[in-house]
C-alpha cells in the first residue's frame, strides 16, 4: 500500500513497513538530525519542516496514514474537547490529514498513559474525533516483547479503517508470536546483543559508543539493573532534546547501553547508521517504533491490499 508518515522519525514504523513490502511516499519530521538518519537509510521522500508550516494540500493522497502523535494536552481532556486544545497542534494535524485525505487505514502509535489519561476521557474523544472524521476505531495495548522485540515496551496502536469498506473491521492485528512463560519464550536483552565486540576495543560497528553516564542503580526509569535473561526495560527518549543522555544499563553492570546495542534491541537492522550526536542518537532511538513489530502492522497491510482487490 502507499503510506504517508507523519512525525516520522528515525523511520522505525516506516522501515517495518517497507520490508513489508508497502511504499512510503511522503514522510515529515521536525528534527533534523532525525531527518538525516531517515535519508541516509530509508529514502529522500522525507520534509524536514515544522508540520505547522505544511499545507495538507501539498500531501498526496494514499492508502494509509501513519504515525505517533505527541500527548501533551490531553490532561484536560475531561474539561475541553481535544480537538479545542492549543496544545494538541499535533495530533489536530494527524486528524485533519485523515479527514482531507480519507486513507482507507490509518495507524496511529502512543504511550500506555494515553489511556489513562483524564481517566480515560482523552482516548475516549480520540475515538469519537476519529469516528466523526470517518472511520470505525479499534484500540490495542500491546508489549512489544510478544511480538520478538527484545524489550518490554508497552505501547497503545490505534487502528482506524474508513466506514465504506464495511462496519467490521477487516484489518486483523497481529496476534502475539512470544509471551513470558512457555515453548516461545520472549528474546531476552543478552540473545539480542550480546555478539556485539567490547565498544572499548577497535571495532567497525556501527555507532558503537555508549555514554559515560555513571551507572549507578536507584529504583527509578533508567536507574534500574538490567536482566541478561530477560528482555530490556523499554528504551527511552527525552522527546526535547533536553536533560542529557537517556541509556539503560548494561547488564554488565558497567556501562550504559551503546547506541547500536540500543538500536538492536529497538531491531534495527545493524546496518542502519545514525545521524547526530549522541544524545541526539539515543533520542532517535528511543522514540522510534521497534522494526520488527512495524513489519508485522506491514504485512497486515499486504493481505488487507490483496483482500481489498479482490
Amino acid at each position: 500500500m502507499k503510506i504517508v508518515s507523519l512525525f516520522s522519525g528515525a523511520g522505525g514504523l516506516d522501515l517495518g513497513l517497507i520490508q513489508a513490502g508497502n511504499k512510503v511516499i511522503w514522510a515529515n519530521d521536525i528534527d533534523k538530525d532525525a531527518v538525516a538518519t531517515y535519508k541516509e537509510n530509508i529514502g529522500e521522500h522525507i520534509i524536514c519542516d515544522d508540520i505547522g508550516n505544511i499545507d495538507v494540500d501539498d500531501i498526496p493522497k494514499s492508502d494509509v496514514v501513519v504515525g505517533g502523535f505527541p500527548c501533551q494536552g490531553f490532561s484536560q481532556a475531561n474539561m475541553l474537547r481535544v480537538l479545542d486544545d492549543d496544545r494538541n497542534q499535533l495530533y489536530k494535524f494527524f486528524y485533519k490529514v485523515i479527514k482531507s485525505k480519507q486513507p482507507s487505514f490509518f495507524i496511529a502509535e502512543n504511550v500506555k498513559g494515553i489511556l489513562s489519561i483524564g481517566k480515560g476521557a482523552a482516548i475516549e474523544q480520540i475515538i469519537a474525533d476519529f469516528e466523526e472524521a470517518g472511520y470505525t476505531v479499534a484500540v490495542h495495548l500491546v508489549n512489544m516483547a510478544d511480538y520478538g522485540v527484545p524489550q518490554t515496551r508497552q505501547r497503545v496502536i490505534i487502528i482506524g479503517q474508513r466506514k465504506d469498506l464495511g462496519e467490521e473491521m477487516l484489518f486483523q492485528f497481529p496476534a502475539p508470536a512470544y509471551a513470558k512463560d512457555g515453548d516461545n519464550r520472549w528474546i531476552s536483552i543478552k540473545q539480542a546483543i550480546d555478539h556485539f565486540p567490547d565498544p572499548d576495543l577497535e571495532n567497525n560497528v556501527l555507532n558503537h559508543i555508549y555514554s559515560a553516564y555513571k551507572v549507578v542503580y536507584r529504583n527509578f526509569t533508567g536507574h534500574r539493573e538490567t536482566n541478561p535473561d530477560k528482555p530490556s526495560p523499554t528504551i527511552l527518549a527525552r522527546g526535547n532534546g533536553k536533560g542529557g543522555v537517556c541509556a539503560i544499563p548494561h547488564y554488565n553492570g558497567k556501562r550504559r547501553l551503546t547506541i547500536r546495542e540500543s538500536a538492536s534491541v529497538q531491531t534495527f537492522p545493524e546496518d542502519f547508521y545514525f545521524v547526530g550526536n549522541m544524545n541526539s542518537c539515543y533520542r532517535q532511538i528511543g522514540n522510534a517504533v521497534p522494526v520488527r513489530f512495524a513489519r508485522k502492522l506491514g504485512e497486515e497491510l499486504i493481505r488487507l491490499e490483496k483482500e481489498i482487490e479482490e
